[in-house]
């Protein structure tokens, strides 16, 4: 217990209640859409933003959130071309951050900066203002996901459905996808634009394993991303290592336990079933 006294740890914790919170929300509806593809061009799209925030001078978070939303409006608004597939337009704009990021990183003045921050994450060197951000995005979130959940189930499902039902579908993907832009940079502090995508999924495919209402997928995914940021941080603490990736990890062994659980008890059930009927 004699971590919690450190102030650095305890901007962990808060910052990973926050991103389990936003994250657990977005992540659900990126899982229920099949949008997990897209959402990893948009991790890495934003790395052109880091790199003319570097090159600018301007903060590195802000650039990146805005080359993020323009890129995913840039996603949204190709993938609805019907002279171009959805799968290309993603690799137009991951391709073109990546290629920007370098280049203006590389032009920037002074010393090369470090890089590592952004790939890869460290949540134990958050500031309040990441968490400030963190909190924003939550709450905007939150108060989004609380006025329209039943229009964002019935677009993350059917969206044939939605529209019948008199639903501005276009408006609303829009908005889901600056709220996804958004929330992946809110986490590129934490676990970096390598393994931002993972706190997307992970947990909710954990809770997936366990219920398939979408409400409860979000309730569950917040509980075990928290979890899953808890055993990464202490693990992280006392081996030495990097907290994104052993936040990581713990998500995946979760997933892993649970997986291994689930198909266990399937397995002596249909053993028990199959006795039962035995003469």
């Amino acid at each position: 217990m004699e971590i919690l006294q450190y102030t650095f740890f305890q901007h962990a914790l808060l910052g990973s209640l926050l991103a389990s919170i936003v994250c657990g929300m977005i992540g659900t509806y990126i899982v229920t859409r099949r949008l997990v593809f897209i959402s990893g061009g948009l991790t890495h799209a934003s790395f052109g933003g880091i790199g003319l925030g570097l090159y600018t001078g301007w903060p590195p978070i802000l650039t990146a959130g805005l080359f993020a939303v323009l890129s995913a409006f840039g996603v949204e608004w190709l993938s609805k071309r019907k002279d171009m597939r959805e799968d290309s337009a993603i690799a137009v704009f991951w391709t073109l951050g990546m290629a920007l990021g370098i280049i203006f990183t590389f032009l920037s003045p002074g010393f090369a900066p470090d890089l590592s921050a952004y790939l890869f994450g460290n949540i134990l060197t958050i500031t309040w203002e990441d968490i400030l951000l963190l909190g924003g995005i939550a709450l905007a979130t939150g108060l989004f996901f609380a006025r329209y959940l039943h229009p964002i189930i019935y677009i993350a499902f059917d969206r044939e459905y939605a529209r019948s039902q008199g639903i501005p579908v276009s408006r609303f993907e829009y908005l889901l996808m600056m709220f996804i832009a958004l929330t992946i940079v809110a986490c590129l502090r934490m676990v970096g634009i390598v393994l931002v995508i993972s706190l997307l999924t992970i947990p909710q495919m954990t809770a997936n394993l366990f219920t398939h209402r979408f409400v409860r997928i979000i309730g569950l995914s917040i509980g075990i991303g928290y979890l899953s940021c808890l055993g990464g941080l202490l693990l992280s603490f006392y081996l030495n290592v990097p907290s994104g990736a052993s936040i990581i990890f713990f998500s995946i062994l979760i997933y892993a336990l649970c997986k291994a659980g689930k198909s266990l008890w399937n397995y002596r059930r249909q053993n028990e079933g199959t006795e039962e009927v035995k003469p």
